[in-house]
């Protein structure tokens, strides 16, 4: 019997193996799930992996028969990375130091990396960028950076900053409401501006 050209690629929680077997007839094909093993066959062609490198659900297992090829999924009983599709390791997570090290952490890490510093990033960014340039981020960022303020401000904090706000035009915003209560916050345009009153 010929054995098939075959791939596979991997999640924590499943494998996808991927059997180029053009034009195989559905009626044809017999797959046979095991919990440590699987087996393929299509008349004169097979394929059987064993022992699995992980223990797989076969009730939860389940396959397409395509026109190029036959699309394998194994649910796998424990999460984690195989690195490989046959391998004497009965727990896959055990097998990681020795054969699965390169693959098993190393997707993993960059992916929860990534979104830490990305967060990281935009976290550090929303109340600096405004304060350092109030044109770094656009309108959206300042908006963002005094809804923040806003937000986590106290009553006291909210009253100074909505007065300042209206009774300067919008060309102040204070947060000191023992400043503010005392009299009108004046309109202070920005440097080399000049405020005027439109006639209604």
């Amino acid at each position: 019997m010929a054995t098939i050209r075959h791939e596979f690629y991997e999640t924590d929680e499943k494998l996808t193996l991927s059997i180029f077997d053009k034009g195989a007839d559905p009626e044809q094909v017999k797959i046979t799930f095991e919990p440590r093993k699987f087996t393929y066959v299509n008349g004169e062609k097979s394929l059987v992996l064993e022992p699995l490198k992980g223990q797989i659900d076969p009730a939860k297992s389940d396959y397409t028969v395509g026109k190029v090829k036959v699309e394998v999924r194994f649910a796998k009983m424990a999460q984690g990375r195989w690195g490989a599709l046959v391998g004497d390791s009965p727990d896959p997570l055990a097998s990681a130091p020795v054969s699965a090290a390169p693959a098993s952490p190393a997707p993993r890490r960059p992916r929860k990396n990534w979104d830490g510093i990305t967060n990281e990033i935009l976290e550090s960014e929303k109340p600096v960028s405004p304060d350092e340039d109030p044109n770094a981020g656009g309108d959206a960022a300042v908006n963002e950076f005094f809804k923040k303020l806003y937000a986590d401000a106290d009553e006291d904090t909210r009253r100074a900053m909505m007065k300042s706000f209206q009774e300067s035009g919008g060309t102040t915003l204070s947060t000191n409401w023992e400043e503010v209560k005392k009299s009108k916050v004046e309109v202070k345009p920005p440097e080399g501006s000049e405020w005027k009153k439109w006639a209604v």
